[in-house]
């Protein structure tokens, strides 16, 4: 198709397209700029992608998660244990000395397992003994009193009545904490008294799952009307021993949070991105060895310890931006590892205006050059923008940490680049006239080429060799036919006498179909032919090998050629032959009983596997019988509802033959008329082609 050159183009049509492309670009600068929610899933979407072409490297490992694993579970008991057992689990964790020891188990009700609640079904004895047993949740208030304990406190989407125990805040830069734009909760689920009193903090483990993936982490929220720090923030406070957090912010915004000297910069709702790292078995340290005194002390001493359930349905487990599962208590680690390590990634303040900005440096540089140039060259041209862009925002965040949205710049150039392609090529339709002489040219093209093929045709089908050249021999009986799918096809055939008692015969077809294909069957045919006259009487296996370097040698395009040759003594019967990659023949015995599949000497297509060594093996023949070679022409052959004919009806149409009508060219024609019959002129798939070797006997001479 030819077009008016860019010059030729009217400035009236040019500047139509621009003024509406400006238009599509103007909008989607202002819906990236004004409504940043709409286009949050493309964004987030390509940070999780980052996240995950490039997750955290752990460096350090400040936190220790004590898991009540399926194994802690299987040694002790079912969950919930009794909360002695956690007494002691807590006691023998705060012997090591951690820095902060946090529960991560929320526990609102008193343990049902504790002695007073067994007292009423005791005997008196026992119910005397029971008594004086201390409760269970103060033993567990004894050994959090103990310890720098954290209590986890989780957010309620309704009003509980639960009154928190929480750190002090002091809030600079604003006079009304109210007016942040926090995350709040009505309410509140805490642990019961005396348990919650012990404490030394109180954290929060609900955690922000938009789409159900955890992205961002708040460091403070606001529950119940209280200011509740992050399970994380108020372990490195109580490990710190703080006694207050300070929470900064600019005007309505929350700008970070400091933890003594350390400050932590948020997001203005006061939440931070976490850069994941994939799940690590060195956070992890089983319950049962704690409690069994089997855990390695490092794990514990100086480290910021949480106690999480994980067992298989206990934990509350998140997707992460990396798309994997995880316990919330590894998350509450991962936080900790980032806040210790520096690596929180960063949503700059002004990363929205620079992603409005490239939507419109993108957009404009697309309404420029796409009504001047010519398809290829725009897209090329906007291709390469969106590439620069793409690698800007990876190498801000593999440098900086930095996540900035090339998603949306990308999608809105691709939007851009579409609706003008699509304008420009509207104003097409006025070059009618010259794609009319376009067409008569290419008819003119089409019947030359036509002619020529027909030509390649003929010529390609007198290579091939004729019944004719065996009449002299009464000892072998050969037919052969090949019909081509297109003009000239990709299947081949060659058979012819060695000498005075050996004929050598091979069937083929190239991976394709049409030119292509019937060029490389001819050199293959030729090759293959070269190699079995050159090496007179060899070993099947060999010969296909030499046949394979020979044909592989030149094959620049890739292409790959099954076959299947064999040499037949015309005076034993004795069949050498080698199968590389084609389908097995058939062996129709002269007696009329169904044809057997001849299923050894395999190995794979020529052109596949350079320089295999291929194996062929041997059969013998009895007089009379015949071996037919086929291509998947025939078992791909297809009708107008697209059944496929098959094997299977091969081997019947093949078992349906007298005893009597089993001479080469009846049963080619019997193939070739039971496949025209299956596909009632439905257009054919691939080339099909028959070969027939029957072998009468050494008598047959006489």
């Amino acid at each position: 198709m030819t077009a008016a050159a860019p010059h030729d183009a009217p400035a009236a049509r040019i500047g139509r397209i621009r003024l509406a492309g400006a238009l599509l670009v103007a909008g989607l600068t202002g819906l990236v700029a004004l409504a940043p929610a709409w286009t949050a899933p493309l964004r987030e979407a390509w940070f999780d992608a980052l996240q995950r072409a490039r997750p955290r490297a752990v460096h350090t490992m400040p936190a220790t998660i004590v898991e009540i694993d399926a194994r802690s579970l299987a040694a002790i008991g079912r969950w919930p244990w009794p909360r002695s057992v956690l007494a002691d689990l807590v006691e023998r964790i705060a012997a090591q000395q951690p820095a902060a020891l946090a529960l991560d188990i929320l526990m609102p009700e008193p343990d049902p397992l504790s002695p007073e609640r067994l007292l009423r079904d005791a005997t008196p004895a026992a119910a005397a003994a029971l008594a004086a047993l201390p409760a269970n949740d103060t033993l567990l208030a004894r050994a959090l009193a103990a310890a720098p304990s954290v209590l986890a406190v989780a957010g309620m989407p309704e009003p509980t009545g639960v009154t928190l125990r929480a750190p002090s805040f002091v809030v600079q830069g604003s006079d009304d904490a109210a007016s942040l734009p926090l995350l709040r909760y009505p309410g509140a689920l805490a642990s019961v008294e005396p348990i919650n009193a012990a404490a030394a903090g109180w954290g929060l483990v609900s955690v922000d799952a938009r789409d159900g993936v955890v992205r961002r982490l708040p460091l403070v929220a606001e529950v119940g009307g209280t200011l509740v720090p992050a399970l994380a923030v108020e372990m490195v406070r109580v490990a710190a021993r703080a006694r207050a957090l300070r929470l900064v912010a600019r005007g309505a915004a929350v700008h970070g949070l400091a933890i003594g000297e350390a400050l932590v910069a948020t997001e203005p709702d006061a939440h931070v991105r976490v850069h994941f790292s994939p799940r690590h078995a060195a956070r992890f340290v089983s319950a049962v060895d704690v409690l069994q005194g089997r855990a390695d002390a490092a794990a514990l001493r100086q480290k910021l310890v949480l106690v999480a359930a994980t067992g298989l349905g206990l934990g509350d487990y998140h997707v992460t931006a990396l798309g994997e599962r995880m316990p919330g208590a590894e998350i509450h680690a991962q936080l900790l590892e980032s806040l210790f390590d520096g690596t929180l990634l960063r949503r700059p303040p002004w990363a929205a205006l620079v992603e409005a900005a490239a939507v419109a440096l993108l957009g404009a540089l697309v309404v420029w050059t796409t009504p001047l140039w010519t398809p290829r060259a725009a897209a090329a041209v906007a291709l390469g923008s969106v590439a620069g862009v793409l690698a800007v925002a990876w190498g801000a965040f593999a440098a900086q940490r930095l996540l900035l949205d090339a998603a949306t710049p990308a999608a809105g150039a691709a939007l851009a680049f579409g609706a003008m392609l699509v304008m420009t090529l509207g104003e097409a339709t006025r070059h009618r006239r010259a794609l009319e002489r376009v067409v008569q040219r290419q008819r003119e093209h089409a019947a030359r080429v036509a002619g020529e093929l027909d030509a390649a045709r003929r010529i390609q089908m007198a290579s091939l060799p004729h019944a004719a050249l065996l009449a002299d021999e009464p000892r072998v009986d050969v037919a052969a036919a090949m019909q081509t799918a297109r003009e000239v096809g990709g299947d081949l055939y060659d058979f012819f006498r060695l000498d005075g008692r050996h004929l050598f015969f091979l069937i083929g077809d190239v991976a394709g179909k049409g030119l292509p294909a019937s060029i490389f069957m001819a050199v293959s045919k030729a090759l293959c032919k070269s190699a079995a006259l050159r090496a007179g009487l060899p070993d099947a296996g060999e010969l296909m090998s030499t046949a394979n370097a020979e044909i592989s040698r030149d094959n620049r395009e890739l292409l790959f050629v099954s076959a299947f040759a064999g040499v037949l003594d015309l005076d034993t019967g004795v069949l050498a032959y080698c199968n590389a990659g084609h389908d097995n023949p058939l062996r129709l015995p002269a007696d009329g009983s169904a044809p057997v599949r001849v299923t050894d000497g395999d190995g794979p297509p020529l052109c596949v596997v350079d320089g295999h060594a291929y194996r062929g093996a041997t059969l013998r023949m009895q007089p009379g019988e015949a071996l037919c070679l086929v291509t998947d022409g025939v078992s791909e052959a297809h009708d107008r509802d697209g059944a496929l004919y098959g094997s299977a009806r091969l081997e019947t149409l093949l078992r349906a033959l007298p005893a009597g009508s089993r001479d080469a060219s009846a049963i080619v024609e019997a193939i070739r008329d039971g496949v025209a019959s299956f596909v009632r002129g439905a257009e054919a798939s691939d080339d099909l082609t028959v070969l027939v070797v029957r072998w009468r006997g050494r008598d047959a001479r006489a």
